[in-house]
């Protein structure tokens, strides 16, 4: 088994588990009362270290950064002023945690106020009132850290295909997930809150605008396993039945979100193209469903030392409208509209309905082809077909649909709905 994806027995370390949940929740607390509000919550998370887990830059005093050490166990405070300050991790209780932070705070120069009772967890406790013993399991934590190592990576990765809006791949101490979200850069409906010991405000500003987002759980949140999520909000028709991948990724009624146990992933060949399998293929059900603008929004995987070609350039060397045709091959009850640009194809397929409609029901452009309106050609050829043929169109693919939405001036040949 690889060591780098340690085994992680959510029932054996719950408590623990529990008692570091609240304690980072007492030091983003902190951070978050002292940062200005950064859009979705993201002035409030922790980020992955080699370490740990750590705030970041705090503009508190001058300039406070906190960090869970977790190869030492101790929580550590470094200041601008040169000063670093620790205390240990071990067995202990939230209430003397808190006193401990708030002291290792003051005598950094920072000023210890911040909200003094925990969020998102049933039956809260204020920290300063919480004296029940906690154990401390260093041998868990450890495990937790190098799967967080792991998994930060595979993340970061992930998120190096998308172009558009997308958050830092950082740790909530709200449901303690470590998280990545890719926004479509559309408004969503305002979201129902209701998150219990969460203001509805935060939630309903953390979902303003539509996401497809992923993260990694120890475990809770109604599940006893370590496991990853997947979700879209709002989330399009059918999202539920989508295909997704790896084989052992399931839809979960009660969450209703896909998860991935993390033993699935564990236990794979390769680790992280299992776990990439079930980023990537969950994103494009909810941005195909969707109907998100992906050729505006994707590009390929990042890699080490090659910079990815910018859109300027690729739209300079091959303009939107450019000298290449679209080809059409029209059969009796299917077709397709056909683009090759230097060796790769794109396509959109539709089919016939009786002599008077035709039904758009897949676009598909490869990577190579993204960011130079493809996609867009292929649509308006299939409108200038339609006026010339006096047929409507039924676009039943996402892709289609969107980008004729953007386009009332095609409309005239689209079928309306029946009333």
């Amino acid at each position: 088994m690889n060591s780098n994806w340690p085994q992680i027995d959510y029932l054996s370390w719950r408590e623990t588990c529990s008692a570091l949940h609240l304690y980072l929740q007492i030091v983003g607390k902190y951070r978050l009362a002292h940062t200005p509000w950064i859009n979705h919550s993201w002035n409030a998370t922790f980020y992955v270290t080699p370490r740990g887990l750590a705030s970041s830059p705090i503009p508190d005093g001058p300039g406070i950064e906190i960090l869970f050490d977790f190869l030492n166990h101790k929580v550590v405070g470094t200041c601008g002023e040169g000063r670093e300050l620790s205390f240990d991790l071990g067995p202990s209780t939230v209430a003397a945690f808190h006193a401990r932070f708030v002291q290792l705070v003051s005598d950094l120069g920072g000023d210890p106020t911040f909200h003094g009772s925990p969020n998102e967890v049933p039956f809260p406790v204020p920290f300063a009132e919480d004296d029940r013993d906690r154990p401390y399991d260093r041998e868990a934590v450890r495990n937790f850290h190098k799967a967080l190592i792991s998994i930060d990576r595979v993340f970061n990765r992930f998120r190096t295909s998308f172009l558009g809006k997308s958050s830092p791949v950082h740790l909530f101490w709200g449901a303690l997930d470590l998280a990545v979200t890719r926004f479509s850069g559309r408004r969503a409906p305002l979201h129902p809150a209701g998150i219990p010991a969460l203001p509805d405000d935060v939630a309903q500003e953390a979902y303003d605008r539509e996401v497809s987002s992923a993260g990694f759980w120890p475990g809770g949140n109604s599940i006893d396993y370590p496991a990853f999520y997947a979700y879209a909000y709002p989330s399009p028709g059918n999202y539920r039945a989508a295909t997704v991948q790896p084989e052992a990724a399931f839809w979960h009624d009660t969450l209703s979100e896909f998860v991935l146990p993390y033993d699935a992933v564990r236990s794979a060949p390769d680790p992280e193209k299992a776990l990439m399998a079930f980023l990537v293929s969950t994103y494009e059900a909810a941005a195909e469903l969707g109907g998100w603008d992906r050729d505006l929004l994707e590009c390929d995987h990042g890699e080490p030392r090659k910079v990815r070609a910018p859109d300027a350039a690729v739209v300079t060397a091959a303009p939107a409208i450019g000298d290449e045709k679209v080809e059409r091959e029209d059969g009796p009850a299917k077709g397709r509209y056909l683009l090759v640009i230097d060796g790769a194809e794109a396509e959109m397929t539709y089919s016939r309905a009786g002599d008077g409609m035709i039904i758009i029901d897949h676009t598909h452009v490869p990577d190579t082809l993204r960011g130079r309106k493809v996609g867009e050609r292929l649509v308006r050829q299939a409108i200038e077909d339609a006026r010339r043929d006096g047929v409507t169109i039924v676009p039943l693919c996402p892709f289609a649909k969107a980008q004729i939405e953007r386009h009332p001036e095609w409309h005239d040949v689209i079928r309306k709905p029946q009333t």
